[in-house]
């Protein structure tokens, strides 16, 4: 089994932690994680990965072990996000390389497809989405705030940071919640905790408009380059669902698009097949 190293490297000034794995002549893999998560999500895939592909699992600024500087420092986007990321790959010589995008992952992951389709070989996306029909009704409220970003809106977010929606994001459409490993929970919710860290995550809710405003700039990627895409999605995804990943074919007709019977966190309970299938995919 290859080792996983820890690291940390300067990026814009800030610290940004990662995991790493596998030959560094391996085909190279970036894996971008989701809210309100970290690298640590990949703790299961990377291993089932490590022989075949080189790779890296930044933890996004704000998030996990990476640097979360004051939001009079840093301002909280999704452009800021990706362009940092872009910037992470550059410095530690990732060129060429297949992407894994899961949740915040993906419009991070799109933005920088987008700036370089030369250097992202292939997509997979895990509940990583990119189209309006794949949004649920549970966006409404965080929709509600970016038509009008009042206290008040603001305000009524707070519950999607409470510790109880954390642990409901990792078994909501989950066949058996003993198969859910309380760590990644009780992880996200002790970063989730930090002093600061519900401005910034509420400054990404509000922010999150951008991504759905650049969806069709996304979709045209898609049509104009037809990246080699391969969709895995928890079925039962209370946030994305299964029409976001249908939708990738319409823009990529090779699109592979593969459904598993759990819900947002699919790695939490499908890290084998997922990886399965990526192997097959990416061979």
């Amino acid at each position: 089994m290859s080792a996983i190293h820890y690291r940390t490297v300067d990026v814009k000034g800030l610290k940004v932690f990662y995991r790493e794995a596998g030959a560094a002549n391996a085909p190279k893999l970036l894996l971008l994680h989701g809210f309100p998560s970290s690298g640590h999500m990949f703790r299961d895939l990377i291993p089932l990965l490590a022989d075949r592909f080189h790779i890296i699992a930044p933890d996004l600024p704000g998030f996990g072990q990476s640097n979360m500087p004051p939001r009079a420092d840093f301002k909280y986007t999704f452009d800021n996000i990706a362009d940092v990321i872009d910037r992470f790959t550059e410095v530690v010589g990732f060129d060429r390389f297949a992407v894994y995008v899961f949740d915040y992952g993906a419009p991070t992951g799109f933005r920088i497809a987008t700036k370089h389709p030369d250097r992202v070989t292939a997509i997979i996306s895990q509940n990583g989405n990119a189209y309006e029909e794949g949004l649920s009704e549970g966006w409404s409220p965080i929709r509600a705030y970016w038509q009008d970003p009042s206290e008040t809106n603001r305000k009524a977010l707070r519950t999607f940071l409470a510790p109880e929606t954390t642990r409901w994001q990792y078994t909501h459409g989950v066949s058996d919640e003993a198969s859910v490993s309380p760590d990644g929970i009780a992880l996200d919710n002790f970063y989730l905790a930090r002093p600061g860290a519900d401005e910034v995550q509420l400054d990404l809710f509000g922010d999150y408009k951008s991504n759905v405003a650049l969806y069709p700039a996304f979709q045209d990627y898609f049509r104009k380059h037809k990246p080699r895409l391969l969709a895995v999605w928890g079925k039962n995804d209370p946030f994305f669902l299964p029409p976001g990943a249908e939708a990738f074919k319409r823009d990529i007709p090779n699109a592979d698009v593969r459904f598993f019977d759990t819900g947002h966190f699919a790695l939490e309970t499908h890290a084998e097949p997922i990886a399965a299938a990526m192997r097959e995919f990416l061979t």
